[in-house]
Formats: C-alpha cells, structure tokens, sequence
C-alpha cells in the first residue's frame, strides 16, 4: 500500500506556497510607494479600503459605493453568456474539421486567416453591428473565446493515435461509437486546454467592451475611474477581475481533474 501523504505538506503544497508570491508583490507594491511617496499609485491598504467600500460602502460614500455586486454581475453575465456560446459552437465545429479532411480543407484556411485579427480590431465593427451597449462587448468576448477553443479542439482530434482507432476497431467500435468513445476523450486535454485560454480572453476583452458606453460592469467601473484619476478604483476593478478569472480557472481545472483521471496529464 502507497504511503499517504502528509496532511500539513499538502496543505502547504495547495495554499501556502501558491501564496507566497502575491505576498511578496504586495509587500514590494507597499515598500515601492512609501519609499517614492507618490500619490499617483494608492498603497494595498487604500485599495483594500476601496474594495471594501465598492462592496459594502460606508467609507467613502461616492458613486463608486456598494456598486461592486451590480458590476460584476453585469459583467458575469455577459463574459460567461458569450463563453458559453462559443464553447457551443467552437467544441462541435472543432471536432468536425479535426476529423473530416474535407471540411478542414474547406474551413481552415478562413480560420487561420482571421484568427491572428485581434480582436480589439473588430470593436468599431461590433459598435456598428450591435450599437454602442453590451451586444457589442459580448460580441468581442465571444470571437476572442472562440478561436482558441476551436483550434485547440481540432489540434486533439487531430493528434488522436491510429493505433487508437485500430484498438477500438478489433473490438468492435466503428462510427458514431468510435467517435463517442476514442475520438472524443482522447481530444478532451486539448478542448480544456482551449476552455482555459478562452476564458482567460473573455476576461480581458470584457474590459475592452465595457470601456464603450456600457454604464454598468466592471469594465465600465475601471473606465470611470481612470477619467475620475481613482487609481484606487481601477485597482480594485482589476483585483476582482483577477479573483473572479483565478476561481473560475480552477472549476475548470477541477473539471477537467475529474473527467480525465484516467490520463497521466489530467492533473494540471
């Protein structure tokens, strides 16, 4: 029987080492203002205020007061919405160009045309598709996601073993079984690697759309307070920005821990 592992070395290994470092950047932040004696950059403590103030108010009791929640549902809503499609649409078509010759010959050459556009480049595009307003920043967090989920799916179909295939078939697995039972979870570390890098886009350009008229998000919030000059406000947007990509990550890398036990990468 293996031994088990220490319970205090894998509390250690999951929480207190991963915190070492954003202790360090903080106490660096902290040292580097007081040792210029800036006003241009708040110290953590002030943006730790503005946080609790933007979630709680009671401290400063601006605009920015207890708007946290609305903020960042607005902004929930619309990254995970326009994630949630293109994890839709990006997944099936990725599995079919990585499987039929045909249709990769016919598709990809459009794909890979498009894909190096950034994206930030299709925003006056999206202003005069879907107006000024969140249509046009889902519309932004949806291509980003997009490109990456599908690429990376058809990079798993396409990287699956032949021997695979001529396993499955000795026993007796053709058609739509093979595809449902090889195909499918021999590609699912390239799908999940493609949800991550997806994700972490959708983040970053919901910030970009939100900058364009929206009057509710975090994107918005960020937008308010650079015109206002609160950096303490923009901090504190892009903390919770942080946070809320990092927790979202690690559901995604929980789920794909879990369905993919069987694989000797599957704990990322």
């Amino acid at each position: 029987m293996p031994p088990q592992p220490n319970a205090a070395k894998v509390w250690m290994t999951a929480w207190l080492v991963p915190a070492v470092l954003p202790l360090l950047l903080l106490i660096a932040w902290d040292l580097a203002v007081r040792a210029t004696g800036t006003m241009l950059v708040p110290s953590p403590k002030e943006v730790g205020l503005m946080l609790w103030d933007f979630a709680f108010g009671g401290i400063y009791d601006d605009a920015f007061s207890e708007t946290l929640g609305i903020h960042w549902l607005k902004s929930m809503s619309r990254v995970y919405g326009a994630f949630g499609l293109a994890a839709l649409l990006g997944i099936p078509l990725g599995l079919v160009i990585g499987k039929n010759a045909a249709v990769r010959r016919f598709v990809d050459p459009t794909l890979q045309m498009l894909r190096p556009v950034p994206v930030t480049a299709w925003l006056p595009l999206s202003m005069i598709f879907f107006g000024v307003g969140p249509n046009a920043a889902i519309f932004l967090v949806f291509l980003g996601a997009f490109f990456p989920i599908v690429i990376n799916t058809t990079f798993g179909v396409k990287s699956v073993e032949p021997r695979l295939f001529e396993a499955a078939a000795m026993l007796g697995c053709q058609g739509a079984s093979m595809f449902r039972q090889v195909v499918l979870p021999a590609a699912m570390p390239s799908i999940f690697n493609g949800l991550r890098l997806g994700h972490g886009i959708a983040w970053f350009l919901i910030v970009v759309g939100e900058m364009t008229g929206v009057p509710e998000g975090l994107g918005a919030a960020i937008m308010d307070g650079r015109m206002l000059s609160r950096t303490d406000v923009v901090i504190a947007g892009m903390v919770v920005i942080g946070f809320t990509g990092f927790v979202t990550d690690r559901l995604l890398v929980a789920l794909n821990n879990r369905l993919l036990k069987w694989s000797p990468q599957h704990n990322v």
